[in-house]
């Protein structure tokens, strides 16, 4: 789509495909200007340079390219976080998982986030909790470096280091509390060629096994790290909470249970370590 300069910012808005949302954001980010500035503005005519830069965001929008991607950035948790093409974009759902894990992390206490991606977890835990001392682990090292730009942009605490689930971790190392967001997406799965999935990276959404390998191993791992009455928690698929319990109850762990996300469906199950 090609938006002509010297098209006002009113005419503009009412002019592009895209939800009245999305036109919002690309509008802003083609401009510099904040949803106020654009009612404030209306009548100002768009330059040949924002002209051509919002003709090309809409254009890769109309393409499914993810708007989070597009502008580079997503609320999460009350927070802003820079994302790209290394990491998952941060989703509402997950925010559950934040929100057990502050209710289960004592005062001081250590919190481990597994596979941190962009971050979001562990930089929501230490910005809301700046007495825990919180470790995110992740193997991209690409990764590794948007979650660290946003702990920074956040004012958080957090302590990154690149290993393959538990590998890089110190024998000793014990924590109150290992929070995952893992690949959970089954190979073949017909959603990973769906929407924003098609974008986003491949071997953070899928463990190209039957979706249950990283709980797997996290689980397999975790009892070797937590403290005993260490919680577990693990964001799961839709359709996974079942199983991931089995795996919990397979290993020992006591109070054993999922919790729903905001659509209702069993999210995130998770389990406490006797002792």
């Amino acid at each position: 789509m090609i938006i002509q300069p010297g098209t006002s910012i009113a005419a503009a808005q009412a002019a592009l495909p895209l939800d009245a949302l999305e036109n919002r954001i690309l509008l802003c980010h083609a401009t510099g200007l904040s949803r106020v500035q654009l009612i404030t503005r209306a009548e100002q005519v768009l330059s040949d340079e924002q002209a051509a830069h919002l003709s090309e965001l809409v254009t890769r929008r109309l393409a499914g390219e993810p708007i989070a991607y597009i502008v580079g950035k997503r609320e999460f948790f009350g927070l802003d976080f820079a994302v790209s093409e290394a990491v998952l974009i941060p989703r509402p759902d997950t925010e559950l998982i934040v929100e057990l894990a502050l209710e289960r992390l004592p005062p001081r206490g250590r919190l481990l986030d597994m596979g941190t991606g962009s971050g979001a977890i562990a930089v929501a835990v230490a910005h809301t909790r700046p007495d825990a001392m919180v470790e995110a682990l992740d193997l991209s090292e690409a990764a590794l470096a948007v979650a660290r730009s946003n702990a920074e942009r956040n004012g958080a605490r957090v302590r990154f280091l690149r290993s393959d689930w538990f590998s890089a971790l110190g024998a000793a190392e014990r924590f109150e509390l290992i929070a995952s967001n893992p690949p959970y997406i089954a190979a073949g799965d017909e959603h990973l060629s769906q929407g924003d999935l098609r974008f986003e990276p491949a071997g953070a959404l899928t463990d190209h096994a039957d979706g249950l390998s990283a709980l797997r191993s996290i689980v397999d791992g975790a009892a070797n790290h937590l403290l005993p009455g260490g919680w577990l928690l693990m964001e799961h698929g839709y359709d996974q909470a079942a199983s991931v319990r089995a795996l919990l109850d397979g290993a020992g762990y006591a109070e054993v249970q999922s919790w729903r996300d905001i659509a209702g469906i069993e999210r995130v199950s998770g389990g406490r370590l006797p002792g």
